[in-house]
């Protein structure tokens, strides 16, 4: 008997033809749902949905071997100002913020074409870290925001950033993607997951729970 498509095996499939997928990582954790692209199909369209749909920070996430060839730094551990140190955050040990990037063919930086080049560009460098020139092709800072990976992905750490890049290993793309917090107009809060998952079916998108991944694919 044929086993039945799983929700992450739709997923797999859609990141695999450049599609976004949504991800809400644990309700004890951010408790929020991301809208993840793979970075290499990033449309100004995609940005403009990113903004006008999901309404949070459009951050490219990279993986940590990426980041070390790019002498990408954790930007707490770069920032000299009182207010970079002593993070408690209830969610997790650390950020994963590193710098913020324009590339050097744009103009604000900020336009969903400007925004679309600089992480399509980003993806296009993560195939390749060591044969690109990064300070040659971005300048910091910049309004695309970078997250750099743990190490070991889902197994330091669970957050979308190491949720979308497992999911991006796993459909054979870059290890480059986007991530875009979903909130909810009406409270501001983060979307509610049913709201989300709501959301996934009306636009024809995989909706999935952070453990899916990491139960499989970690």
């Amino acid at each position: 008997m044929q086993r039945a498509e799983s929700d992450l095996d739709r997923a797999v499939a859609a990141f695999r033809r450049g599609e976004p997928v949504l991800v809400h990582d644990a309700a004890d954790r951010e408790g929020e749902t991301d809208l993840i692209y793979p970075a290499g199909s990033v449309t100004p369209d995609a940005v403009a949905r990113m903004r006008n749909d999901a309404g949070g920070l459009v951050c490219v996430a990279l993986s940590d071997s990426v980041c070390e060839a790019f002498g990408l730094p954790f930007m707490q551990e770069v920032i000299d100002h009182p207010a970079g140190t002593d993070h408690e955050l209830g969610y997790d040990e650390r950020s994963s913020f590193s710098l913020t990037v324009n590339h050097r063919d744009t103009y604000t930086g900020i336009t969903d074409e400007d925004r679309s080049l600089t992480i399509t560009e980003l993806a296009r460098a993560a195939t390749d870290p060591d044969g690109a020139d990064f300070a040659e092709a971005f300048r910091a800072p910049g309004h695309v925001h970078l997250l750099r990976a743990a190490p070991g992905l889902l197994d330091d750490r669970k957050g979308h950033t190491e949720l979308g890049l497992v999911l991006a290993n796993a459909a054979d793309r870059a290890p480059a993607v986007v991530v875009c917090e979903m909130l909810d107009d009406e409270t501001g809060k983060a979307l509610p997951p049913a709201d989300a998952r709501a959301y996934a079916e009306r636009h024809g998108l995989v909706y999935l729970e952070g453990r899916d991944i990491v139960e499989r694919l970690a």
